[in-house]
C-alpha cells in the first residue's frame, strides 16, 4: 500500500497557480513524511472536532504546528522546479524543526506560561521570536513573497518610534502614523502569547471550521464528486448557446459550495470546460477569462465561501447559518452576470449548443452520482439544527465516508465485467483502494488547508500590530478625510485598498486586513449595518483573482487555455464585474441582507435582480440584441436609479430598465421572426 502511495503524484495545493515548469519529484522519506503528517493532523481535527474539543491555544498552537511541518516538506527552499542539495535540505530541516517548536512550545508549557502571564522568560521571547520568523518564511514558501513582505512591513511599523529599536524609522513617517514604539520582547508577546496576534480569531476560524469543511470538501473530492458536478452541469446547460461555457459556470458553483477555492474550482473544471469552450469557438482568453471567472464565485457560494462565512461569523457575531442564508442571493446575482455575459457572447457569435449525442442525460448522471447529494442535505440539516458549524463539518465528513463505503460495497456485490476477461476485485484489493482514497482525501485536505491557515495567522500579525499600535482609529479618521463623508467615495476607496492588497494578499489575509481597517469606519461613521459591512469587503477582496497584474484564477486558467496571461486575466476581470456591482446593491438595499417586511424585501431584491441585468447589458452594450448608444445611456441611468435611497427614483429606474430590456428582447424576437435560422 505505502510503494503505492509513493509512486503516486502528490496533488498540488489548489490555491497555488500551476507551476510555469516540472514539479522536481520529493524524495520518498519526506513523501511518508508528509503523508503520515497529514493523516495525524486529519485525525487530531476529526478527534477536537467530534469527540473532545480542546481550548483555544492548544487546539490553534497543535495545528499550526502541523502545517507548519507539512509547508516546509511540501514546499522546499529551492522551490519546487529544482534539486535539492545538502545544503538546502539542512535549511529545511532546521525550519522544521523549529515549526515542531513553533507549534508546540505552547501546547506543552501553557499552564506555565500562564502563570508568569506578563513577566516572561527569556525563553518565551526567544521562541516567539523564532515562531515569527519560521511563519514568515513559511508563507513566502506557500502564499508568496507579497504578504510575507506586508508582514514584516507590519513588524518594522511596530519597532519604529523613540520606544522601539528602530526610532530613526519613527522620525521619517508621516505624523499620523506616529507611535511610541514597541520593544522586541513586548512585540514578541503581543504576537505569540497572546490572543491577539498569531493564535488570534483568523487562525482559530482556520484550526477549527475551516479546515474540517476543507477536508469535507476533499474526501467529496476524491470520491468523485468533482466528476459528477461536472457532468451534471453538461447535462443541463450543454444543449444551450454556448454550452459549454454556460456548463463552467453552473459547475464552478456546485464545485465552489464544497471547494471553497478559486484556484482548486480552475484546475478542476477548467481542464474539461475551457477545451470544450474553444472547441464551440470562443477564444482562448476569453474561455480562460470565462473559467476563472466561474471560479472565483466559489469564495462568494455559501455553506463554505473559502474561509469568509466563518471568519465574518466569528467578527460580527451573526450565526454562520443566518450569513450562509442571506449569502444566497447576492451569490445567485454574481453567477447570473457571469451567465449573461456568456449567453450574449455566444449569440453575437452565432454560436450553437453541443450536440445531445456527445451529452449525458440528467437522468443518467444522476443515476450515477446521486449519492454525492446525501452528505450536502445532511451538512444543510445539521446546520438548520442549530449544530455548531465544527460539530455539523465532523457529521458531514463521516457521512461522505459512510455514503462512499456502502456505494462502494454495492458496486462490488452487483460487479458486472464491462470488457471480456475483467473479474471482481477481491476484498483485500477493493479494501487497499479505499484505504488509498482514504489517505489521499487526508493529503488534499491538509494540502488544501496550507495557504488558508497560513496566511490566517499571518493576517493574526498584522491584526494584532494594528491592534498594537492603534493603527486602525488613525486609518479611520484619514478615510473620513478623504471620502469627505459620502459613502460612494468610501467604497471606491475600499475597492482601491482590497486591489492594492490583493497584489501581494490572497484573499483571506485581504480582508482581515481591509476589514480590521476600515470595518469601524464604514459601521460607525457612515452607518451601514455591519454585516453588510462585512459582506461587501468580503466581496472586493476577492478581485485579486481576476484583476490584473496580479490575477491567479486568471493566470491558472491561461495555463490550461494556452493564452496570454494578461490577456486572460483582463477577459475573467471583465466577466467577474458582478464582485464590484452586487455590493453597491447590498450598500443601498441593504433589505436584501439584514431583512425587514416582505413587500420591501422584494422590492429590493427585484431591484438588484434588474439593477444587476441592466449593467451587464449596459458593459456589453447587448442583450438578445444590439443597444443604440442612447438606450445605452438611458440604461445606464436607470441601473443608477435601482440603487437610490429614494422611492421615485428607484421606481423610474426600475421601469426604465424593464422598458429598455423588453424593448431590446421585441427587436430581438421580430427579427428572429423576419430571418429564421435553418435547423
Amino acid at each position: 500500500m505505502l510503494r503505492s502511495i509513493f509512486r503516486r503524484k502528490s496533488p498540488l495545493a489548489p490555491d497555488i497557480p500551476p507551476p510555469a515548469g516540472p514539479l522536481v519529484e520529493r524524495p520518498w522519506p519526506i513523501r511518508l513524511a508528509v503523508i503520515v503528517l497529514s493523516v495525524a493532523l486529519v485525525l487530531f481535527q476529526l478527534y477536537t472536532a467530534g469527540i473532545n474539543p480542546l481550548g483555544l491555544f492548544y487546539q490553534r498552537s497543535i495545528h499550526l504546528g502541523f502545517i507548519l511541518m507539512i509547508a516546509f516538506l511540501v514546499f522546499p527552499v529551492a522551490g519546487p522546479h529544482r534539486k535539492q542539495g545538502p545544503t538546502g535540505a539542512l535549511v529545511d530541516g532546521v525550519f522544521f524543526a523549529l515549526a515542531i517548536v513553533s507549534g508546540f512550545y505552547i501546547a506543552v508549557f501553557l499552564n506555565d506560561i500562564i502563570d508568569r502571564a506578563g513577566f516572561w522568560s527569556s525563553t518565551d521571547v526567544t521562541v516567539g521570536v523564532i515562531a515569527v520568523i519560521t511563519l514568515l518564511e513559511a508563507s513566502r514558501r506557500v502564499v508568496g513573497k507579497g504578504i510575507t513582505i506586508i508582514g514584516i512591513v507590519f513588524i518594522l511599523y511596530a519597532m519604529a518610534g523613540p520606544n522601539g529599536p528602530l526610532p530613526w524609522l519613527g522620525d521619517i513617517m508621516p505624523g499620523i502614523l506616529s507611535h511610541r514604539g514597541y520593544p522586541i520582547d513586548r512585540l514578541a508577546a503581543q504576537l505569540y502569547l497572546g490572543q491577539e496576534g498569531i493564535f488570534g480569531l483568523p487562525l482559530g476560524v482556520a484550526a477549527t471550521y475551516v479546515f474540517i469543511f476543507v477536508l469535507f470538501g476533499a474526501v467529496l473530492e476524491v470520491t468523485g464528486a468533482g466528476h459528477f458536478f461536472i457532468e451534471l452541469s453538461y447535462a443541463a446547460t450543454g444543449r444551450r448557446r454556448g454550452g459549454p461555457a454556460k456548463a463552467a459556470v453552473v459547475a464552478s458553483t456546485a464545485m465552489g459550495s464544497i471547494s471553497g477555492s478559486t484556484i482548486a474550482n480552475v484546475v478542476t473544471t477548467g481542464p474539461f470546460t475551457i477545451p470544450l469552450m474553444k472547441r464551440l469557438g470562443y477564444k482562448p482568453a476569453q474561455a480562460g477569462g470565462i473559467e476563472a471567472a466561474a471560479s472565483t464565485g466559489g469564495q462568494i457560494t455559501p455553506p463554505l465561501m473559502g474561509a469568509g462565512a466563518f471568519l465574518i461569523a466569528e467578527y460580527t457575531g451573526v450565526p454562520y447559518l443566518h450569513i450562509v442564508l442571506v449569502s444566497i442571493f447576492p451569490a445567485f446575482l454574481y453567477f447570473l452576470t457571469v451567465y449573461l455575459f456568456v449567453h450574449i457572447i455566444a449569440i453575437k457569435q452565432n454560436m450553437k449548443g453541443m450536440p445531445a449525442s456527445e451529452l449525458p442525460s440528467v437522468r443518467e448522471v444522476m443515476k450515477k452520482g446521486w449519492h454525492f447529494m446525501v452528505p450536502l442535505a445532511i451538512l444543510m440539516y445539521l446546520l438548520i439544527l442549530g449544530i455548531s458549524p465544527m460539530r455539523v463539518g465532523f457529521w458531514a465528513v463521516i457521512s461522505v465516508l459512510i455514503v462512499a463505503v456502502l456505494k462502494g460495497s454495492y458496486d462490488w456485490l452487483r460487479f458486472a465485467p464491462r470488457e471480456e476477461g475483467t473479474k471482481r476485485p477481491a476484498i483485500g484489493e477493493a479494501l487497499r483502494l479505499g484505504g488509498l482514497k482514504l489517505v489521499e482525501a487526508c493529503e488534499v485536505g491538509a494540502r488544501n488547508a496550507l495557504t488558508v491557515t497560513i496566511a490566517c495567522a499571518i493576517g493574526g500579525i498584522i491584526v494584532g500590530i494594528i491592534g498594537l499600535t492603534g493603527l486602525g482609529l488613525k486609518f479611520t479618521s484619514m478615510m473620513l478625510a478623504f471620502s469627505g463623508g459620502y459613502v460612494l467615495l468610501a467604497l471606491l476607496l475600499v475597492l482601491i485598498a482590497s486591489l492594492i492588497l490583493g497584489f501581494g494578499l490572497p484573499v483571506t489575509a485581504a480582508y482581515i486586513v481591509i476589514i480590521i481597517l476600515v470595518g469601524p469606519a464604514l459601521n460607525q461613521e457612515f452607518g451601514i449595518p455591519l454585516l453588510i459591512v462585512h459582506l461587501v469587503v468580503f466581496w472586493y477582496s476577492q478581485d485579486s483573482n481576476v484583476t490584473p497584474p496580479v490575477a491567479l484564477a486568471g493566470f491558472a486558467a491561461a495555463a490550461i487555455a494556452r493564452s496570454g496571461p494578461m490577456e486572460t486575466s483582463i477577459q475573467a476581470w471583465k466577466f467577474a464585474k458582478g464582485l464590484y456591482i452586487i455590493p453597491m446593491f447590498m450598500v443601498f438595499n441593504p433589505e436584501i441582507i439584514i431583512g425587514g417586511p416582505l413587500p420591501i424585501i422584494l422590492w429590493n431584491g427585484a431591484l438588484a435582480l434588474v439593477g444587476t441585468v441592466a449593467f451587464v447589458a449596459v458593459l456589453e452594450g447587448f442583450f438578445q440584441a444590439r443597444m443604440h448608444l442612447i438606450l445605452r445611456v438611458l440604461l445606464c441611468l436607470g441601473g443608477i436609479g435601482c440603487l437610490s435611497p429614494y422611492p421615485a427614483a428607484e421606481i423610474a429606474g426600475f421601469l426604465s430598465c424593464i422598458a429598455i430590456l423588453g424593448h431590446n428582447a421585441w427587436l430581438a424576437w421580430c427579427n428572429d421572426r423576419a430571418n429564421p435560422q435553418p435547423a
